[in-house]
């Protein structure tokens, strides 16, 4: 078996990662935060230890600004719903996931009384996916209150200039928040060099950790009070309260934690920081590169996106002459072991950016687990289905 899936959900898992979550199961159990007996209390370490990865890794300066929750989507509703009002102006990309588009998109429909609802303008990429900063700083009105933005296509994997945005959204004073779903433990990310106000990342795909788990990290130029929680209730903290706790992290973590899924995150971040994620780059770009110059070699294969393995992460989608994508995925799977996805990935107006709307792509996401080797028995996998065509 070949797991080119790792786009959507990365396996297998770090070393460690089940280890840690039998062991909160197994010798744990305990709520955090909700007692003061010793197993709270070390489970309220244990999550205060994943804080302290995610920190270490994504260079933030405060482990109590990481709000924890299920993933990258309900870490962007928690930014675009809870900070944006009535008539707030919101500049995102073409390239973006629905978990960006679709928040977006029910902000704009859903008015308040007499002051409109959100307006949102969609700055067009080029058919490989890249996006000009200058592009983004054209669409700046009076009103634009935060630019949003994935940091990778999870169709193409092409890199989006948050950095240079980031500059761009300083010198404006607006928001920049990053979708990191893509590049989190294979990339990269400085929020403070990348001038990144708010970076929601999830948990099980590149930092290794177990499906449930994600967040946002809120910076400092974030007013928390004015950042609306998307659920409110018990804390464990302020009690004789009937109100919700005003600070973070609480305000945002009502309710009881994926603690042992947060144990698993914990370990996943570390095998990424001991790893490097340098070392993780590094490997999954000669990867990239080896897929792409095999895919642009095979006569009816049409790999998409920019074809420069340092312009993109380790995701690469292509179609085969004659072929639906849907069958491509169904015979790699059925005769050559190879897992993969195919369709609109959730992402249809970066399918339309790329010219691959409404059929789709075939999608081959790797990792860092992943070896030459097989992106070699992928690569004559996908040649004998191109040779039928022709």
């Amino acid at each position: 078996m070949i797991y080119f899936d790792n786009a959507a959900t990365s396996w297998p898992k770090p070393p460690g990662v089940a280890e840690a979550m039998m062991h909160f199961l197994n010798e744990i159990g305990a709520n955090p935060g909700r007692a003061a007996h010793r197993r709270a209390v070390e489970a309220g370490r244990i999550v205060y230890e994943a804080r302290e990865a995610v920190c270490e890794l994504f260079h933030a300066p405060d482990p109590l600004r990481v709000v924890f929750g299920k993933n990258v989507t309900e870490a962007l509703n928690l930014a675009l719903r809870g900070l944006l009002r009535a008539g707030d102006h919101v500049v995102t990309s073409s390239m973006e996931h629905n978990s960006m588009m679709r928040p977006l998109r029910a902000l704009e429909r859903q008015p308040e009384p007499c002051s409109g609802g959100v307006e949102v303008t969609v700055v067009g990429c080029s058919p490989q996916g890249v996006l000009d900063p200058a592009d983004v700083e054209a669409a700046i009105r009076p009103n634009t209150r935060l630019v949003a933005l994935n940091h990778a296509s999870n169709v193409v994997g092409t890199l989006l200039p948050v950095a240079e945005v980031g500059a761009i959204c300083r010198q404006r004073d607006l928001l920049l928040l990053v979708d990191a779903a893509q590049t989190g433990g294979a990339y990269p990310i400085d929020v403070q060099a990348d001038r990144i106000d708010l970076l929601a990342f999830t948990g099980h795909k590149s930092l290794g950790g177990p499906m449930g788990t994600g967040g946002l990290i809120v910076g400092r130029r974030v007013d928390e009070t004015q950042l609306e929680p998307l659920v409110r209730g018990g804390t464990g903290s302020r009690s004789e309260h009937e109100v919700q706790p005003d600070f973070l992290p609480d305000m945002c973590e009502s309710g009881t934690s994926n603690v042992v899924g947060l144990a698993g995150l914990g370990a996943g971040v570390r095998w990424v920081l001991e790893r490097g994620v340098e070392t993780i780059r590094a490997h999954e770009v000669a990867l990239a590169q080896r897929l792409i110059h095999g895919l642009s070699r095979i006569d009816g294969v049409t790999p998409s996106g920019t074809l420069d393995p340092e312009l993109q992460t380790a995701t690469v989608s292509f179609n085969v002459a004659h072929l639906a994508p849907s069958e491509v995925g169904l015979r790699l799977d059925d005769e050559y072991g190879i897992m993969c996805r195919v369709g609109l990935h959730c992402a249809p107006t970066a399918h339309r950016t790329i010219g691959t709307f409404p059929g789709g792509t075939v999608r081959f996401g790797l990792s860092a687990f992943n070896t030459p080797d097989e992106v070699e028995s992928a690569l004559a996998a996908v040649g004998e289905l191109a040779q039928e065509t022709r």
